[in-house]
């Protein structure tokens, strides 16, 4: 039996466009031989391109499973992501250009970011927070939620970013499991018109949170509106944010942080139970971050960089704060939905600020596809040179329409796979050097390492099978909080004997050109009458039919095949589901990849059910297939989608 198989073919290719090549950061091919030939001395240049404290004695010390990057060397994130640029040149040119739901703006330049986040953290200081303590961090997408961040880094304040959509429990649990002291939290936030209470939900966490001293409270219409969010203040715990910044000086010396410091803590998505923190240190996350800034997404001085993610997920840590803001970038923040007041505001914030680089997931690019072409054709993307998408394997037909009318096939799409734990990109093009394919994250980026391997470790060249990182990079993780035996066993005990190997969770697949394609968590493949299928390659072939718009296939168990596929599909705005569909439907993925393939139930949906991050629950339409109780639905954007799911799957059983 193959570890997976291997059933969707692409042959579309496209090459870099030539004038991009041109004048692209990184366009010589001789990166991927050099890197190969001298990995640490390749990542020893990319830490070159941070100012350090101290220098390095060691690159890399590697005693598998626990490794340390740039042993001796001591800097400072926050330093090198304001100081350097706001003492110098860029000290006028604008960090953050926010945008609040309701249509509010802030734009902060790197001068007024220094201010900010120099103060922010004086005023920590005089809470009493010091080196190696933890702060929690629950606050909606404005501009308070990088500084607090920025802040935390620059006295060595350990940060936890608890997603602002998260319930009072995942907070509670959080705060329990770091010991944070301090709770940096707002007043509430907008989310579709709507306001969530964040201070009330913070309030019920805390009745359980023992270790906060101080909850430190943005009002979010601080100074822009005479309408304030209500909330209760307890004393002396609470503070107003804008008070304490009112006291607090600007300026003062960064600490310096060695590079194995922690700079934070994140704890995995979707976490029932105990939680787990996942745990970045300062000089490798720092050198990696900002090297695939730079050489992903083909940094220029002049661009305007939106990555659409929220600081509570890897993806907001990453490329909206860290890696942009070491690189002295402009980044844009909208606090919102990308469906409000109308389903073209994505479109019009990049028309308005120009941005040139967007960064967003394959979940999203799947509504606007629902939604219709007509809402990004009302407005002016030529502003945009470089397309990025993020968080799970994107589905050919989506990269195409992704490409055609956002980028209008002029801009490359730079599809990247990593995770919480490695911290930045592994797999991903370069866009001056690599030919894509529609759906592939192409090839690892230079001084990265991946095989695939099948389930005794042997390494398979070309077809399906267990996606591995071979050699640590500077950004993956050192441990899990507080549990380094959790770290060993779900990271780097999937084959025995091989503590140097680091798996990931995923499997893949390899092309005779060497082309790798995620195909989504291992958990998700299903075994149907002896054949693995992953049910990316199900889920792409559905979403190549025109009247498509997302899907998510599962498996239920089948007396005779052992397992059966069920597809929970949802259509576009322009088609009708029928039964008439679903039976074309069935037959589409038989013609399409293969009569094993064809799903045995048809499933149509208004949504599917989504965490916060907007990744597809599959666990919980497994529960609807499979007739089970539903499982833990706190992470979900909406619990009612899943329940009238499952009364919709249940009359269409006989």
């Amino acid at each position: 039996m193959n570890e997976i198989d291997a059933l969707l073919t692409e042959e579309r290719k496209f090459p870099p466009p030539p004038k991009f090549v041109a004048n692209a950061v990184v366009n010589d091919p001789a990166i991927y031989d050099e890197a190969e030939r001298d990995p640490e001395a390749y990542w020893a240049r990319e830490a070159a391109r941070l100012e350090w404290i101290q220098p390095w004695t060691q690159v890399l010390d590697w005693t598998p499973p626990h490794f340390k990057w740039f042993v001796g060397g001591k800097l400072n994130a926050a330093a090198n992501c304001v100081d350097r640029h706001a003492l110098g040149p860029r000290r006028d040119k604008p960090a953050l250009i926010w945008e609040g739901e309701p249509g509010d703006k802030r734009t902060i330049t790197y001068g007024e970011l220094y201010s900010e986040v120099t103060r922010f953290a004086n005023a920590l200081k005089s809470l009493g927070v010091t080196k190696g303590d933890r702060v929690a961090v629950y606050l909606p997408l404005i501009p308070e939620a990088a500084i607090a961040m920025l802040a935390c880094a620059r006295i060595g304040a350990i940060h936890s970013v608890v997603f602002g959509g998260f319930s009072p429990d995942s907070l509670r649990d959080r705060i329990i499991d770091a010991e944070a002291r301090v709770l940096i939290t707002a007043d509430g936030g907008y989310r579709r018109g709507g306001v969530v209470a964040l201070k009330a939900n913070a309030d019920k966490a805390l009745a359980e949170t023992p270790s906060i001293e101080h909850v430190v409270v943005v009002q979010r219409n601080h100074g822009t509106s005479s309408e304030q969010i209500s909330c209760s203040m307890q004393q002396p715990r609470d503070l107003w944010w804008h008070e304490l910044m009112q006291k607090a000086p600007e300026g003062g010396d960064p600490v310096p942080m060695d590079a194995e410091d922690i700079l934070y803590i994140l704890y995995t998505s979707g976490t029932t139970g105990n939680p787990k923190g996942v745990v970045h240190t300062t000089g490798g996350y720092m050198t990696a971050v900002t090297s695939t800034t730079r050489n992903v997404f083909d940094l220029r001085e002049d661009d305007v960089f939106w990555c659409t993610a929220d600081v509570g997920w890897v993806t907001g840590h990453s490329y909206l704060v860290y890696g942009p803001l070491s690189n002295g970038a402009t980044c844009v923040m909208y606090e919102g939905a990308p469906d409000w007041p109308d389903k073209d505001r994505f479109w019009a914030l990049i028309a308005k600020h120009k941005i040139t680089i967007l960064y967003t997931a394959p979940t999203a690019i799947r509504a606007f596809m629902k939604w219709g072409d007509q809402y990004p054709a009302r407005h002016d993307l030529s502003s945009l040179r470089l397309l990025g998408s993020v968080g799970e394997p994107i589905n050919p037909e989506a990269w195409i329409w992704y490409s055609r009318h956002i980028g209008h096939d002029r801009c490359p799409i730079v599809d990247t796979w990593w995770q919480t734990e490695t911290g930045s990109i592994v797999i991903s093009p370069l866009p001056g050097i690599t030919s894509t394919k529609p759906g592939s994250a192409t090839f690892p980026l230079p001084g990265c390492s991946a095989d695939l391997l099948d389930s005794n470790g042997r390494s398979i060249p070309v077809g399906g099978g267990l996606l591995a990182l071979t050699r640590p990079i500077p950004s993956m993780l050192r441990t899990v909080w507080g549990d380094d035996e959790r770290y060993r066993k779900t990271y780097f005990s999937k084959w025995p004997g091989r503590p140097d190997l680091y798996f990931p969770g995923d499997g893949a697949k390899r092309d005779e050109e060497g082309f790798y394609w995620i195909l989504g968590r291992v958990d998700d493949v299903l075994n149907v009458a002896g054949h693995r299928i992953g049910t990316m390659e199900v889920e792409s072939a559905l979403v190549e039919h025109p009247a498509v718009a997302e899907a998510a296939v599962v498996g239920k168990a089948h007396e005779l095949k052992g397992q059966a596929l069920a597809a929970f599909v949802t259509v576009r705005a322009s088609h009708q589901s029928s039964p008439e569909l679903a039976t074309e439907l069935k037959q589409f993925v038989a013609d399409k990849i293969g009569a094993i393939a064809r799903p045995d139930d048809i499933i149509f949906a208004a949504d599917l059910p989504k965490t916060r991050s907007g990744k597809i629950m599959r666990r919980l339409l497994r529960d609807i297939a499979e007739g089970r109780a539903l499982g833990d639905t706190t992470t979900l954007a909406d619990a009612a989608v899943v329940e009238g799911l499952k009364q919709q799957y249940e009359s269409l059983e006989p």
